[in-house]
């Protein structure tokens, strides 16, 4: 069972535009320190070892963090709840950051 590492995304801006989680060539970069940054979570910790061990991407490719990724993170068949073996402390931590980010970033309800 892996140990999940947290990690609060960088962005650099928002959106709430459509969102389908990105694949490693997406990205304009094979840096995966600088992926990672797009991500919550890592089996492997931060930097990860690979992109699969990246789970929960919030930010897109380009920067943006997208409200729709954060609702898909918080609730549902690809969130924070599907990760198989995540400990409840870091799965709370998750859905804090979520809800936190939501609110702040787009004045948004997500939660329980």
């Amino acid at each position: 069972m892996p140990d999940y590492s947290f990690h609060r995304p960088e962005y650099s801006g928002t959106t709430t535009g459509e969102w389908s989680s990105p694949r490693e060539n997406d990205f304009d970069t094979d840096d995966l320190s600088t992926i990672a940054d797009h991500f919550l979570l890592s089996s492997s910790g931060f930097p990860p070892d690979d992109f699969t061990d990246l789970k929960l991407p919030v930010v897109n490719p380009d920067g943006e963090l997208n409200l729709n990724a954060l609702e898909t993170a918080h609730g549902g068949a690809h969130s924070v709840e599907a990760i198989d073996g995540i400990d409840d402390d870091t799965k709370r931590t998750v859905k804090d950051t979520v809800e936190e980010l939501a609110s702040d970033e787009f004045d948004h309800e997500i939660g329980d």
